[in-house]
């Protein structure tokens, strides 16, 4: 009897510890992920996540507008994503998320205008 007491005490004891343990391990867990998915997302952002002509290009219209100095390597390092930052910063853009389209379009670097449709030739009659 009393050994069944005290298998039903630990039983009993052990439940709300379930019951409070799942949700915060899913808190800790979520934050942890999220920490992750920010690192692995700068160092992919800084690293692979652009191709090295786009970089270049970037690159050297930040040098061109006096954001960035030296010469373009084509690696979208943190030194490339201060100086966008910067150049966000300055026009009142959002500086998390580099390039942002509109700072892309300021450095001549967005859509191009060649994109348009050529205009029709008529026929003379």
């Amino acid at each position: 009897m009393i050994r069944a007491s005290l298998i039903a005490a630990t039983v009993l004891a052990s439940i709300p510890c379930l019951a409070v343990s799942p949700t915060h391990r899913s808190r800790a867990t979520a934050h942890a992920t999220i920490r992750h998915a920010k690192a692995t997302a700068t160092i992919r952002h800084e690293s692979v996540g652009m191709p090295t002509e786009r970089a270049t290009q970037i690159q050297s219209a930040l040098i061109k507008q006096g954001y960035l100095t030296g010469e373009p390597t084509g690696t979208w390092d943190s030194a490339s994503v201060a100086a966008m930052q910067k150049l966000q910063g300055d026009n009142g853009w959002q500086t998390k998320i580099t390039p942002d389209s509109r700072a892309l379009i300021k450095l001549g670097l967005g859509p191009q205008a060649d994109a348009a449709p050529a205009p029709s030739s008529q026929a003379s009659n």
